[in-house]
């Protein structure tokens, strides 16, 4: 009974698990078996860390009611100065730094118009997309900007060691373990109700099969690569800022109700502008990542970015209305978006294929989040 329960609240998660495995038998069967080696893995997993960074970002920013437009030409942008910043002899930490800095700054303009100013979120990202996009290629003259810095280099493109992955692998799965069994621990002495000892297990034991295998794929190639890793550790810090602390509590009180949420105390135009400089610093990381993974900035980099990081957090089970979404929600539909852009061009399907395929499955994602909202 209580495994029927727990189905019933997790079927939008089991339904995009159950499409991310159909996705990938398909592609599994239309490549003759190139898709689940470890190899192409590996690179589907390299390949979502940008998207997969900006979803966690933008997850928030549509919680609490708005979007953001910009991300992808900021991307870009930043892809830009920090190249330009080591091409002019700067230290890499310094040019990190400085970058960090820029996109803060752009994160802190964006999210003041839209909290202090009241101009819709639609309206200043939509500029902000066409502004940095114009400044990028103004600025590089169209010219793509090579990026020397092998430090650098290494944050898109390196490997963890086989030994050093799974070592992180097993201290993650000892900290799910010890937090789960705290978290069942602290409900049970307040009397709240939580899963039997047999559920507790065996999701313990399905999560701790999912990162082993993961990690014994990845170790199959190269390793772990090193942006994954990044994802996954800003997946840990924004899922407990999200659920955790007073700021996200906040961020969902705004998404369900604005004027509740003002008439309860809570300082609207501050969360709606911490989120913005959150997104700020997600879209420096995934700058960081993209410009470092290519090894170079180009004047076109991050086209349709944004549209790629609002369609994983949809299939994730965002709600466009605000109010309801994870930060492991928008991973799974990154992942998702991710695996149709591998598959299909592994596949040699046309472009135009990719473009419609992509949009059914927006499409067919918006839907059962309507769908759902009407049933409750």
């Amino acid at each position: 009974m209580e495994l029927v329960t727990k189905l019933k609240q997790s079927w939008r998660t089991l339904t995009m698990l159950f499409a991310l495995v159909l996705i990938w038998i398909i592609f599994q069967y239309v490549t003759d078996g190139a898709f689940l080696e470890s190899r192409n893995l590996s690179n589907l997993f390299r390949q979502m860390t940008v998207t997969g960074v900006l979803a966690m970002g933008m997850v928030l920013i549509i919680v609490a009611g708005h979007i953001d437009l910009s991300v992808g030409s900021v991307v870009c942008f930043l892809g830009v100065t920090l190249a330009m910043l080591m091409q002019k002899g700067y230290a890499p930490a310094a040019a990190i730094l400085v970058t960090l800095g820029v996109g803060l700054l752009i994160s802190l303009v964006q999210g003041w118009l839209t909290a202090y100013q009241k101009v819709p979120a639609f309206i200043v990202t939509l500029a902000g997309m066409m502004v940095f996009r114009g400044l990028s290629m103004g600025v590089t003259a169209g010219v793509t900007i090579p990026l020397e810095d092998s430090w650098i280099k290494s944050f898109g493109s390196a490997y963890v060691p086989t030994t050093m992955g799974s070592a992180i692998a097993g201290v993650a799965v000892l900290f799910m373990v010890v937090t789960r069994l705290r978290r069942r621990s602290s409900a049970l002495q307040h009397g709240v109700a939580t899963s039997s000892p047999l559920m507790t297990a065996l999701g313990l034991l399905l999560m701790a099969a999912v990162i082993a295998g993961f990690t014994v794929t990845m170790n199959r190639y190269e390793g772990v690569p090193v942006p994954v890793l990044v994802m996954l550790a800003l997946m840990v810090l924004f899922n407990f800022i999200a659920t955790k602390t007073v700021f996200g509590r906040h961020v969902y009180a705004v998404g369900g109700s604005v004027e509740a949420a003002h008439l309860s105390g809570v300082n609207v135009r501050r969360v709606v502008l911490g989120n913005f400089l959150l997104m700020g610093l997600l879209t420096t990381v995934a700058a960081m990542i993209l410009t470092a993974r290519v090894e170079s900035a180009q004047p076109d980099a991050g086209q349709l970015l944004e549209l790629d990081a609002v369609a994983s957090c949809v299939i994730g089970g965002t709600s466009l209305m605000g109010g309801k979404g994870t930060i492991a929600g928008a991973l799974l539909g990154a992942l998702v978006m991710e695996s149709l852009n591998n598959g299909m061009s592994l596949a040699n399907m046309e472009a135009f294929w990719q473009y419609i395929v992509k949009g059914l499955v927006l499409v067919v994602a918006v839907w059962l989040d309507v769908a759902s909202q009407k049933a409750r």
